[in-house]
């Protein structure tokens, strides 16, 4: 018989949202500091390839260490830049290219955390999900942003990026067996005012925004009906390819994790570490009525 106080099983629903995603491992570092065990992942484009290496490794920090390496120059160079007829604006050579170099080879059933990558197929428009199979082909097809990357081909099909249908797969990860649901969405909003298409500048910044427009129909229903919490870093200013700003990002999304730790703890069914004789002597000075 189920133990009734036990914690709930947490599954984090990890969205896309190119350098944005990078607040994702922000988010991954603040809740295993606190002790918050991951039961199952589900990412979609950079949330896959984050989610992807976690679930495989366990490592958040290795991850850290390599997204700070991360340059636009080194991953999306010139010379990967295709004609304008190929209908895309680089080759195969990805983020999750670059990260399988990294990582090697590996199935996404032997991952440490049960996995998913949600993908576009290219044909009917449909989601799916990659459960099994070689990890990069997964990731690969997770993030192939229209008009930005070639579709990806595995086996007889084609496939985009999984935000086209499923930008943040709170839906994917509860059908894995999650009992409790944070869902991470950087990217998916509407336009902050109606000027905003107007005054944007380049054809990334106008493409990035109108695919934000569409991110934010399709997963508002999603993350309604099954997502328990929904975590938002402000990071939506930030540019597709800035990787640059890696550290600040993570740092986001670290902070907006910490200040949502208290009603994570209450809807996963999770008591708070008890204090140690230090910190309780520090939070008592701190408190004190005097200062």
């Amino acid at each position: 018989m189920a133990n009734r106080n036990a914690p709930k099983k947490i599954g984090l629903a990890l969205g896309g949202g190119s350098v944005k995603g990078l607040a994702h491992i922000g988010i991954i570092k603040a809740l295993e500091e606190a002790g918050i065990d991951i039961d199952f992942i589900a990412g979609t484009s950079m949330g896959a390839i984050v989610g992807g290496y976690y679930a495989a490794t366990k490592d958040i920090n290795g991850l850290e260490k390599l997204s700070l390496e991360f340059k636009k120059n080194k991953i999306f160079s010139l010379k990967n830049m295709l004609k304008k007829d190929a209908g895309a604006f680089f080759r195969e050579e990805s983020v999750a290219d670059w990260l399988e170099k990294k990582l090697g080879k590996i199935n996404i059933e032997n991952c440490k955390i049960p996995f998913a990558a949600v993908a576009t197929n290219v044909k009917n428009g449909e989601k799916t999900i990659f459960r099994a199979g070689d990890m990069a082909n997964a990731l690969r097809a997770s993030s192939a942003i229209p008009l930005i990357f070639s579709p990806v081909k595995i086996g007889n099909e084609l496939f985009i990026d999984g935000g086209m249908a499923d930008p943040v797969p709170a839906d994917v990860v509860k059908e894995m067996g999650a009992e409790c649901v944070i869902a991470a969405d950087v990217s998916s909003r509407w336009l902050e005012a109606p000027d905003d298409m107007a005054n944007m500048k380049g054809i990334y910044a106008a493409l990035a925004q109108a695919l934000s427009v569409v991110e934010y129909q399709l997963s508002k229903n999603i993350l309604a009906k099954s997502a328990d919490i929904v975590l938002r870093p402000p990071v939506f200013n930030y540019q597709w390819f800035q990787f640059e700003y890696a550290p600040e990002i993570i740092k986001i999304g670290k902070e907006e994790t910490l200040l949502r730790l208290k009603e994570i703890r209450q809807k996963a069914g999770i008591k708070k570490p008890e204090e140690t004789f230090a910190e309780k002597f520090l939070n008592f000075i701190l408190n004190s009525p005097e200062r």
